[in-house]
């Protein structure tokens, strides 16, 4: 499902650092792996990949967080600490937003999940694409367009 009126605003716990997006997902996931678990503080993170040029952070300033590495940038409100996005190294199409921020979420559902080989047994999702750990580079163009098809 996609959000049904763009531009659509978004804000961390406290509403120090607000963000806009204006283009509909790329893709919605929910990721299983044991860093989301243990960021998000449940079973799986959400995720809403926007593109890049649809996604502006239009209050307050981020600092990033979590597992700092050369590949993640997880990016979080430095007065409250709410995970807000990620931006991925090397991947210059997309920004993952956590679609809970957004002011209205109930368009939100998952349409893959990830990590499943370390996702916690009794949790499940609605994904309609299930992966042990993430799809490869080569299936996402098909994925997104089938995305892009189903909503």
């Amino acid at each position: 499902m996609k959000p049904s009126i763009l531009p659509m605003t978004g804000k961390c716990r406290c509403g120090e650092v607000r963000f806009q997006i204006t283009q509909s997902p790329l893709m919605t996931a929910a990721c299983h792996c044991t860093g989301c678990q243990r960021m998000s503080g449940s079973a799986y993170s959400l995720t809403a990949m926007i593109p890049v040029d649809g996604f502006y952070v239009i209050e307050g300033d981020t600092v990033v967080g979590g597992l700092r590495g050369p590949q993640l940038h997880h990016n979080f409100c430095p007065s409250c600490m709410t995970w807000m996005f990620t931006r991925i190294e090397g991947v210059h199409t997309f920004v993952n937003v956590r679609p809970t921020l957004l002011e209205d979420a109930n368009w939100f559902s998952p349409f893959i999940e990830t990590m499943t080989v370390e996702k916690l047994d009794w949790a499940t999702t609605p994904a309609k694409h299930s992966f042990q750990g993430f799809p490869a580079m080569d299936e996402m163009p098909d994925l997104i367009a089938e995305y892009a098809a189903s909503s």
